[in-house]
């Protein structure tokens, strides 16, 4: 009786806390269609001066680039349906390293790599995906630098697949002419049938992809190709309203952190430890934070000193109305803290 009292009194802890929303301290400028993922290029000369790239979802949408202030200050169009973007740092390509931004284009089932931050195109017209199968429609996309080997792969998600193989994993490479392809390495990721999976985030320093299996639960798996396909784990599958969307990883030291899961029809975003509960793969919600995003369905958070408006970093979430929403991590590290001295 008591244990479950003490469920009960955590949980109504956090419902309480629910009612104090966290607000922006910017919106980003409006895109023609439907924003849907974020990801942040860290400028190594001067954070300040760091960029948000994000997608605008539909047939002839693009590829947006904001200042930290939310202004646009580059852009490509005409992609057909580009859903989720990642950035990884230190391609090397035609001889020297760069940074890039990877993309899946659904309507034309490939993906797409771009240099950053100029946003040039270096995939002599794109990457095909899921070649063997009839269920493609790439939707997720997250990159894995091997902190090894520095080789940079690609998970790559689809509308619906199979489950033990919906995800499909690509190391990106040069072809010898100045062109990034990719090469298929492995087919892995269980799957519950239920809806679909979108959502991909890969911790590097960690070696660890969790993908989000709407109105499921949240999966983990090695990163490294080479490594066990097994399952880590499983978790989340009671935390959410309906469907579990975009993840974030913020790291407070090299293996402790917070992993925020977007609640996309409750507004709020739940958090769990990096470094995990009992023991690395075990994992209890330990805050609700409510945002004002509506339906996030994608997101991005980094712990970058960028300036003294974000000096702890910064959290940009997709909300409705072509935009996204640009938040000081300090307003929501206070409400987990809270939260946390409340148990």
């Amino acid at each position: 009786m008591k244990k479950i009292l003490l469920i009960a009194s955590v949980s109504f802890l956090m419902v309480q806390c629910t009612s104090m929303k966290v607000k922006p301290v910017y919106k980003t400028q409006k895109v023609q269609f439907d924003t849907d993922d974020p990801a942040f290029w860290i400028n190594p000369q001067d954070a300040s001066k760091s960029l948000i790239l994000g997608t605008d979802k539909e047939t002839n949408g693009g590829i947006y680039v904001y200042d930290l202030k939310g202004k646009i200050v580059n852009k490509v169009l005409g992609i057909q349906r580009p859903n989720n973007i990642d950035v990884e740092y230190g391609l090397e390509v035609g001889g020297k390293k760069m940074d890039i931004a990877v993309f899946t284009e659904r309507e034309t089932n490939k993906i797409r790599v771009f240099s950053v931050p100029d946003l040039k195109p270096i995939d002599n017209g794109g990457i095909s995906v899921f070649e063997d199968s009839d269920q493609k429609s790439p939707m997720g996309i997250a990159l894995y630098k091997n902190p090894a080997t520095q080789q940079i792969y690609a998970v790559v998600g689809r509308k619906t697949g199979p489950s033990g193989s919906y995800l499909y994993q690509y190391l990106l490479k040069d072809n010898g002419k100045g062109q990034v392809i990719g090469e298929l390495v492995r087919k892995f990721g269980e799957y519950s049938g239920k809806k679909e999976i979108e959502s991909i985030a890969v911790d590097d320093a960690l070696g660890v992809i969790y993908y989000s299996d709407e109105q499921y639960g949240i999966h983990k798996y090695n990163a490294d190709p080479s490594a066990s396909n097994e399952q880590l784990a499983l978790f989340g599958t009671n935390d959410f309203k309906s469907d579990i969307e975009g993840i974030s990883i913020y790291p407070t030291g090299e293996k402790t952190g917070y992993i925020l899961v977007s609640d996309q029809q409750a507004n709020t975003f739940n958090v769990y430890r990096r470094e995990g509960d009992t023991n690395e793969n075990t994992y209890q919600r330990i805050a609700i934070i409510p945002v004002s995003t509506k339906e996030s369905d994608g997101s991005d958070v980094s712990n970058v000193n960028f300036g003294p408006d974000f000096p702890k970093g910064m959290f940009v979430a997709m909300s409705n109305g072509k935009v996204f929403h640009i938040y000081d991590w300090r307003d929501i590290e206070a409400l987990i803290l809270a939260q946390q001295n409340k148990k």
